[in-house]
């Protein structure tokens, strides 16, 4: 298959990009710059050069995944795997009265509107594979039942990109697609820390068996763990 994942530099992006190449899959792996922060990734490119492709895919910029898109369609064709990694979180210890509303639109801008648009473009791609999947990771924060009054402008913009995996669950499931909207785990990442009880590891397996299909979760659950468990929502 080939699998298209962003945010790929680092955390669970590299995790899942390592595990996709073990699996045999063609990896295209989206970055926010070519310059900057990859060594990992140009390593594990010297030991899988003909499966994984570094390109340059920066969420926030509408015109470079149209040129990413272009590019990928020029070199294969098509997309069988979209997983939306990248995100961001700011703000973690802002009371609302303390919130920077621009870091609130910042946020949105790029765990919510940045899938929608990586989605738009590519989705004539995906529509070429005789199975193609979508997988947005998002978070237990952004579930009703997960509330806690913290973390306003990561929790508010997982829960619209849950909302978001909704919606294109239901236009495209009836076409072939599956669409998952999964809670990776608290893990050891940048954006975890350290301190973090779980693996990326563990969810990137988790995250290739659900696009390989080997795990189906039950078809009604809106939100779902890496391994494909239901969770409330």
């Amino acid at each position: 298959m080939n699998i298209l994942i962003t945010g790929a530099g680092k955390g669970l992006g590299l995790a899942t990009v390592s595990e996709a190449l073990r699996h045999g899959h063609h990896v295209i792996a989206g970055v926010r710059s070519l310059e900057q922060g990859n060594k990992q990734l140009q390593e594990i490119q010297q030991k899988y050069p003909q499966q994984l492709d570094i390109v340059h895919l920066d969420i926030n910029d509408e015109s470079g995944i149209i040129r990413a898109k272009n590019a990928v369609e020029q070199q294969l064709g098509t997309v069988d795997v979209l997983i939306n990694n990248a995100g961001i979180l700011v703000g973690r210890d802002w009371k609302l009265e303390e919130l920077d509303m621009a870091e609130v639109e910042r946020s949105m801008m790029t765990n919510l509107y940045g899938p929608m648009k990586v989605v738009k473009h590519f989705l004539p791609l995906l529509r070429k594979s005789a199975a193609p999947c979508i997988i947005n990771i998002s978070s237990e924060a952004g579930c009703f039942t997960g509330a806690y009054g913290g973390d306003y402008p990561y929790a508010l913009s997982k829960s619209a990109l849950s909302f978001f995996s909704a919606q294109l669950r239901k236009e495209l499931t009836p076409q072939g697609f599956v669409v998952y909207n999964v809670h990776p785990g608290w893990i050891r990442t940048p954006m975890g820390g350290e301190q973090a009880p779980g693996d990326p590891k563990d969810t990137a397996l988790g995250l290739i068996h659900l696009a390989e299909r080997k795990v189906v979760p039950e078809q009604e659950s809106w939100m779902i763990t890496y391994k494909g468990e239901p969770m409330p929502y």
